[in-house]
């Protein structure tokens, strides 16, 4: 039998659908997490993604914007968002209460292919803002651990308290299914910081001898200037091209490939990305 869901989907499949704020918590001085969940009861349990997809969130009488899935699929019944304030949507989100309806379409994108990963090592890099997209991946390779070789995780950003989910990435370093090293560019004067200062490159050390190049895919996401020198490094390792995976979340704008805003040459990072590999980027070269 099929459900209003069903029905409203199959009418207009680019309907926004109503999802209830049901929480939000402060991650850095311009992010916060959002967690939602659909109106819609049935909707809200089978509803799943990939890592790597994003939605697009709707604020009534306001607009929408393209928002990368920071919560794993494996930990359904919660869509959780990382959302910077820095527009009139997202302002406009930052001043909903809990309860507040919102609009939710999607998923959308290609995501990482896990099932090519399985099996291997994965290395994630992420600078400053690039965390939001990848702990999606991150914590559904922690929840399937079994099906991954040797993980690793390398995070760097400007300041301590610049670093998203940082109670959570803090947590992980004494984990010993994965090897996790954080890094910042500076630690303000006062500040207490146990791990490394510097570029996110010079994490690099920690996972050569543990990371198997040939047998390894490396996940990467952060500000443009980041990826010039994290992929000279990766390929310096022996990464293969096709084994370097880059999300480009900050392209992202309508979802569906319709605006043409998002194009990269002949390809629409809504449509197909917003995960590329190192092949695409040295075809596209304005794509980083």
């Amino acid at each position: 039998m099929l459900t209003e869901h069903d029905l409203a989907r199959q009418a207009d499949p680019l309907r926004p659908l109503p999802a209830r704020l049901v929480a939000s918590e402060a991650l850095a001085s311009d992010h916060r997490l959002f967690q939602f969940r659909f109106v819609d009861q049935e909707l809200n349990r089978d509803w799943s993604h990939r890592p790597g997809q994003f939605v697009m969130l709707s604020v009534l009488g306001t607009g929408e914007a393209p928002i990368s899935i920071s919560s794993s699929p494996t930990r359904g019944g919660v869509i959780e968002l990382c959302v910077r304030k820095a527009g009139r949507v997202t302002g406009a989100l930052y001043r909903l209460k809990e309860n507040a309806i919102v609009g939710l379409r999607g998923p959308y994108g290609n995501g990482f292919p896990i099932d090519q990963m399985k099996g291997h090592d994965v290395v994630i890099i992420a600078g400053g803002l690039g965390m939001a997209p990848l702990r999606s991946l991150l914590w559904h390779m922690l929840d399937n651990r079994e099906d991954f070789g040797h993980l690793a995780l390398l995070y760097g950003t400007r300041a301590p308290e610049d670093m998203l989910f940082k109670q959570e990435v803090t947590g992980l370093v004494e984990r010993t299914d994965i090897d996790t090293y954080l890094t910042v560019d500076k630690v303000p004067e006062g500040q207490e910081w146990s791990h490394d200062v510097g570029v996110v490159t010079k994490l690099f050390p920690h996972v050569k001898s543990r990371i198997d190049p040939d047998n390894a895919y490396a996940a990467v996401c952060g500000p443009p200037v980041m990826y010039k020198f994290v992929l000279r490094e990766l390929l310096d390792m022996g990464f293969g091209k096709d084994r370097i995976l880059m999300s480009l979340e900050r392209r992202m704008k309508c979802g569906i490939g319709k605006c043409s805003h998002c194009g990269v040459g002949y390809k629409y990072t809504c449509i197909h990305g917003p995960i590329f590999t190192y092949w695409d980027a040295m075809n596209l070269p304005e794509m980083v």
